[in-house]
């Protein structure tokens, strides 16, 4: 499981970077941080490594982030440009 939060952390953080990515980025993160700390569990309930598991935690919460980030850009801006259109 930390290996495929790990993965999802990652599809998600690259997608943040792309514009409207964010719409589809900030699930796959959230989905990335509950696999990484359900693998995370598992690891201690049965003295593994953990590894993978809390850098897919830690890759899922930043690309969380930024694509919140992103999408509260894209947001601002669409508001932005409805407020300018009513200048005239």
């Amino acid at each position: 499981m930390g290996i495929a939060g790990l993965i999802l952390g990652i599809l998600g953080a690259i997608l943040s970077f792309i514009p409207f990515g964010g719409y589809v980025g900030w699930l796959l993160c959230l989905i990335g941080i509950v696999l990484s700390a359900m693998g995370m569990s598992k690891a201690k309930k049965t003295n593994q490594p953990a590894g993978t598991a809390v850098a897919g935690l830690i890759i899922s919460i930043i690309g969380f982030v930024l694509s919140l980030g992103n999408l509260l850009c894209l947001i601002a801006c669409a508001g932005a440009m409805g407020a300018a259109s009513s200048w005239y």
